[in-house]
């Protein structure tokens, strides 16, 4: 991409999906202040997370970052910048329109292709109500930033395939307008946040491939989902998977188990040695009884 972009960019819409543009994002990116739609979307780009897009916060409404080679962790400030993926910034629904053009505005809308409630969409008008972020199939790391339950306003939420860590933060449940939530194939661990069971207008969730535990919330959105959404959690439990939820004794750790067998073995060879010794000299005081007994009567018998 070019990096000669100059403060004068008046760019409403970047879409450059499904190319083969390498190398990193340019910085200058952050001088198209009246950006609302930015899709790279499947590319050969490599870099760390852009988190100085944040400098165009009151007007990013869709970003699509998917199927690239971003890695590094997300800025937790970022998602505090992004005022446009917020309520009270965005609920007029209006169409979104090229307005900067000047005599386009009437019959010049903005389209976008993105990843919808599990399926690839063309949107041909987008509405101002319909805020997105897709940074799946990355190379990002770290934990999910709890800042990310500030935006309120978003519809879909998708940060699959990538290797983010620890626990679902439970700020999420504030997301009340979320209808598509994807984190499979991740490695989160710890429990479902009960507070995910709030999102009404919640009708996809795929938290598939993960290291989560405990039992899945059974209220609300939670009894509409079927097992492909949490399958490959083999700690989870309860419906809508086959295994219940119980209590079961804790496994030994390996060097408890490593421990226990082995002085299980030395007790054995000990009480193995103890009796075969004395078992030997057993037989031998029997030996020597019955050879006393024996030279006595020989010589009895010469007499």
């Amino acid at each position: 991409m070019p990096s000669n972009i100059s403060s004068e960019c008046t760019f409403q819409t970047i879409d450059l999906h499904g190319n083969k543009i390498e190398g990193l994002l340019p910085r200058a990116l952050s001088n198209c202040n009246k950006l609302e739609v930015f899709d790279i979307r499947n590319n050969l780009i490599v870099d760390t997370f852009p988190y100085w897009l944040g400098k165009l916060s009151s007007l990013l409404q869709i970003v699509d970052l998917a199927l690239n080679n971003f890695s590094g962790n997300l800025n937790s400030e970022w998602f505090g910048q992004l005022k446009s993926m917020m309520a009270k910034f965005n609920s007029s629904g209006d169409i979104v329109r090229a307005t900067n053009l000047s005599g386009m505005a009437d019959f010049y809308q903005d389209s976008t292709e993105i990843t919808y409630k599990g399926s690839y969409m063309t949107f041909d008008r987008i509405l101002t109500t319909l805020t997105a972020l897709d940074t799946s199939n990355n190379r990002l790391e770290g934990t999910i930033p709890e800042l990310v339950g500030r935006l309120v306003s978003l519809r879909l939420l998708n940060i699959s395939h990538n290797a983010f860590t620890g626990r679902i933060p439970s700020q999420l449940g504030g997301m009340t307008d979320l209808e598509s939530l994807d984190f499979s194939c991740n490695q989160l661990s710890g429990d479902i946040p009960h507070e995910l069971a709030d999102l009404t207008f919640l009708s996809i969730l795929n938290l598939s491939e993960n290291q989560l535990v405990g039992k899945i919330p059974q209220s609300r959105q939670f009894f509409t989902f079927d097992s492909n959404s949490f399958r490959g959690n083999l700690g989870l439990c309860g419906p809508p998977l086959s295994n219940p939820c119980g209590v079961s004794p804790a496994p030994p750790s390996p060097g408890y188990e490593d421990d226990s067998s082995h002085v299980d073995v030395v007790l054995f060879l000990f009480v193995g040695l103890g009796f075969g010794v004395g078992f030997a000299a057993a037989i031998l005081v029997r030996w020597r009884r019955i050879g006393e007994w024996f030279v006595k009567y020989t010589r009895a018998l010469r007499t």
